[in-house]
């Protein structure tokens, strides 16, 4: 076992020997001495409480084995929020911006001022929580199967100040006779047998995967959507890179139009969606 590093000096060499990336190591630093990277560089010998240093030391173990930067942090930015994040929650992620962006075109140039938005599979609220922050007069609401993670979101909403309606309950279930303007979600879509998923081990993998293709959760948004849809209402769905095209034949099989995609940060097909003539 490593020596506990006595000083921040110290500290980051420990990192670098765990083969940590220089700015994770020092974003952990900071957050455990409760200073910025800045102050850091200037004081590189001020000195680690033991307790300090021994939590250094398991978090550089733990990030070296896999564990997200985020979860060590506790917190993740995403669309300008910064939201906290807990192992129930997947770790938002920047294409899904992608998929708050269209929203928000679609939020600012068709749908009414006050128009109605839920974001199934919410998680740490990321998406609902974007929304809201950035176009106030829409009224969003949230759900997710899991409690934990509805807690971490109803807890990002109230440090945020953000007034968004969360729901309990497995997709459509707690949306009975409800109907809206937009519906997004980033639903599990990861094949079950998908090489990348040892590599996400750390998140809730019922967030990831539904198992088998990877389109069973996709495919029951798409069936189930239009019962909740006012006339001219957009579904948006976040899919992996190469399910656009079953998803775009699913929205024009279930009767959506405009059907269109777009493309994530890597230039890769990310996310997809219809409107619902009614």
């Amino acid at each position: 076992m490593k020596p506990l590093p006595g000083d921040i000096r110290a500290a980051l060499q420990l990192a670098q020997s765990s083969g940590l990336d220089r700015l994770d190591a020092q974003l952990l630093v900071s957050a455990a001495v409760q200073q910025n990277r800045t102050w850091l560089i200037s004081h590189d010998d001020a000195a680690l409480a033991p307790a300090v240093a021994s939590l250094l030391a398991e978090q550089f173990a733990q990030k070296a084995a896999g564990t997200p930067l985020a979860y060590l942090l506790g917190e993740k930015e995403f669309h300008g929020l910064l939201l906290k994040v807990t192992t129930d929650t997947l770790v938002p992620r920047a294409d899904t911006e992608i998929l708050v962006d269209w929203a928000l075109e679609i939020l600012r140039t068709q749908a009414p001022k006050q128009a109605r938005v839920v974001d199934l599979g919410t998680g740490s609220g990321a998406i609902a929580l974007a929304l809201k922050a950035s176009h106030p007069a829409a009224q969003v609401e949230a759900l997710d199967l899991s409690h934990a993670a509805l807690a971490v979101a109803q807890d990002n909403a109230r440090r945020l100040g953000l007034d968004v309606s969360f729901h309990q309950g497995d997709w459509w279930q707690p949306l009975a006779g409800q109907r809206f303007d937009l519906i997004v979600s980033n639903p599990p879509y990861i094949a079950g047998e998908d090489p990348h998923l040892p590599a996400l081990r750390h998140e809730p993998i019922g967030a990831l995967t539904p198992g088998g293709d990877g389109l069973s959760d996709l495919q029951a948004l798409i069936e189930g959507a239009p019962n909740h849809l006012q006339p001219d209402g957009w579904l948006l769905l976040e899919h992996g890179y190469d399910q656009a095209e079953p998803v775009g034949q699913a929205l024009l099989q279930r009767g959506f139009i405009d059907v269109d995609m777009r493309r994530d940060l890597g230039g890769q097909p990310r996310v997809s969606g219809g409107r619902w003539l009614g």
